[in-house]
């Protein structure tokens, strides 16, 4: 009698299913991801851009700035002027070459738009595209 009870023990115990292997591999494909995932760093400002025929797309990895049609030069979503554009630059292409990409409303002023293209300049930049349609 008690051998058939130990097989009756044995057998419910055998009868779970061991789910730490699918744990493991859950954590490894959110690593996989987290690690691999590219992060699109927005201006954080709508900006009525102008259009261009000779547009082309550019990488995803660069510095967005955008000068609003009041004139103010944002970076990440808060506002840097003119006078911030060559910290902010100088800082981010500091270690990687990556290239600059302003973002400017069409009722903005050349004078404006070029005194942050040469703040980007002055700062290092080697590569600096204007945002079109």
């Amino acid at each position: 009698m008690s051998k058939r009870r130990s097989a009756i023990e044995e057998e419910s115990e055998s009868d779970e299913i061991n789910i730490s292997p699918l744990i493991d591999m859950v954590f490894i494909l959110l690593i996989f991801f987290i690690v691999t995932t590219v992060f699109v760093e927005e201006t954080g400002v709508d900006v009525n851009k102008p259009e261009a025929a000779s547009a082309i797309d550019l990488e995803k990895n660069s510095v967005l700035l955008a000068i609003t049609e009041t004139g103010q030069v944002v970076y990440g979503g808060r506002e840097i002027g003119v006078n911030g554009v060559r910290s902010v630059v100088r800082r981010l292409t500091q270690r990687d070459n990556i290239p600059v990409i302003i973002q400017s409303d069409k009722s903005v002023s050349v004078d404006l738009l070029m005194r942050v293209y040469d703040e980007a300049k002055l700062a290092g930049a080697n590569e600096i595209n204007i945002s079109t349609e």
